[in-house]
């Protein structure tokens, strides 16, 4: 059989098993895997890694903040930069506006997207404190192919315990996942408020206002609460170990319970906070960025099966964007660019031998894409969707503005030196990056439906 396109010579990495194949790719779908396969395309990747597509399930293309305030990349810049960095499907997010039904926010936040996407997306619907008078519309939202739901514990979106519970009570009732951004409101606003008066006001308290007990806090409440209404929950960019011990113990009492972390936290410090002048508000994000000690027990965990993922959070904003909270740490937009490096960053717990290949690829690729509900991505096997990445483990890169192709004009990434990074990037068995060039087009990504594995009530 002659195939569309054949990757030849390579080491499949998958997250449960290692060996050299050929895969041989036909209508998009990986139709063979096996020895000698032939296609009109071939691709010799020998001396590399072959394994699925990157899956990152927690982004924010385009999202505004109100007062201008748009986060730099939308949904052309965001993806393009995801699949040179090996990425090949997203999830962002759905906010729907107050007078609009969740189905109508999903149709405008699709009209946003569908012109512009270069590798597949799904979205998470918000449930903020607008839509608790609209939960009744969770099930129409599911069947529309949103299969998770987003939670606040802080913001303008946040929920109280109350509308907490009601909200997981709706997204269980539709077989929905429920996913969370845990950190404790109250507190942040009064420590907040308690450094500005006393002129605190520079990047270097942002962290010491949102400090790290009060977010293991914060996701063991939500963790109770969601036990209580017997329903998974996963907790979003886990900053700290004290969210860590907070998942490990729900789940060594069985409960369905998972976590994840993104590479700021596991790269930076907050020494980052102390940067002089702009350059100290850059690495803003929440929750904090933290102490040493805390990045070292990521990367434990990653590795001990204690946190189950690694996402991006991507929300970067222009560094004019972040200047406007220069002389008050409050007033800065949080977030940080992070898509392109996530899965060669990631890589970096293999060189450092914090965990296997395959746990590499279960972290970046097959562990979100089975929480999300993204069935034919994550993996390699027949039937599945062609994507696949060809990763060099070999490449040393150093990362800086000039080499990343995410629209900001700084990374907090900036000098960080990585071994290994991808040379070739299909998605749906097409060659969209291939030796650092761009051969995809906006448009040609796709909305997936996503239907997770949850048994309804």
């Amino acid at each position: 059989m002659n195939f569309d396109l054949v990757v030849k010579n390579g080491l499949v990495v998958s997250a449960s098993a290692t060996y050299h194949a050929d895969i041989g790719v036909s209508a998009g779908k990986i139709a063979a895997i096996g020895e000698d396969l032939a296609g009109a395309q071939e691709i010799d990747a020998a001396g590399k890694l072959v394994i699925p597509g990157g899956v990152d399930i927690h982004v924010h293309m385009q999202m505004s903040l109100g007062d201008g305030v748009i986060s730099s990349d939308d949904f052309y810049s965001g993806t393009r930069a995801a699949a040179f960095g090996g990425t090949t499907t997203i999830v962002d997010f759905v906010e729907p506006g107050p007078e609009q039904t969740l189905v109508e926010g999903l149709a405008d936040r699709r009209a946003e997207a569908d012109p512009q996407v270069v590798i597949d997306y799904g979205l998470h619907m918000t449930i903020g404190p607008n839509e608790i008078a609209k939960l009744d519309q969770v099930q129409a939202a599911y069947d529309a192919g949103c299969g998770s739901f987003k939670l606040y514990m802080a913001y303008g979106f946040r929920l109280d315990d109350g509308q907490l519970l009601r909200a997981l009570e709706a997204i269980r009732d539709a077989g929905g996942q429920p996913v969370i951004h845990a950190e404790n409101w109250d507190v942040i606003c009064a420590l907040v408020e308690r450094n500005v008066q006393a002129g605190r006001t520079t990047p270097h308290w942002h962290p010491r206002s949102r400090p790290a007990p009060m977010e293991g806090e914060a996701a063991g409440r939500a963790i109770d609460i969601a036990h209580f209404v017997d329903t998974p929950l996963h907790i979003f960019h886990v900053s700290c170990s004290d969210v860590v011990e907070r998942i490990k113990a729900a789940r060594a009492a069985g409960w369905p319970i998972t976590g994840e972390t993104c590479p700021q936290y596991l790269f930076l410090t907050w020494d980052a906070y102390d940067a002089p002048g702009l350059a100290g508000t850059f690495p803003v994000c929440s929750p904090p960025i933290r102490a040493k000690s805390h990045q070292e027990a990521l990367w434990q965990a990653l590795g001990r099966g204690d946190l189950q993922l690694v996402t991006t959070d991507h929300c970067p904003f222009t560094s004019d964007l972040k200047a406007r909270g220069l002389h008050d740490f409050s007033k800065i937009p949080g977030g940080v660019p992070s898509i392109e490096m996530r899965l060669a960053g990631v890589y970096q717990g293999v060189v450092r031998e914090h965990f296997s290949p395959n746990r590499w690829v279960e972290l970046c690729c097959t562990a979100p894409a089975r929480l999300a509900g993204l069935h034919d991505k994550g993996d390699i096997a027949i039937g599945l969707d062609a994507d696949l990445v060809i990763f060099d483990p070999d490449r040393p890169v150093t990362l800086s503005t000039d080499f990343l192709h995410e629209r900001c004009d700084w990374t907090p990434y900036d000098g960080i030196e990585l071994t290994g990074w991808p040379a070739v990037t299909i998605s749906r068995g097409e060659v969209i990056i291939r030796d650092g060039e761009f051969l995809g087009e906006p448009g040609r990504g796709r909305f997936v439906e996503r239907i997770p594995n949850i048994v309804k009530r």
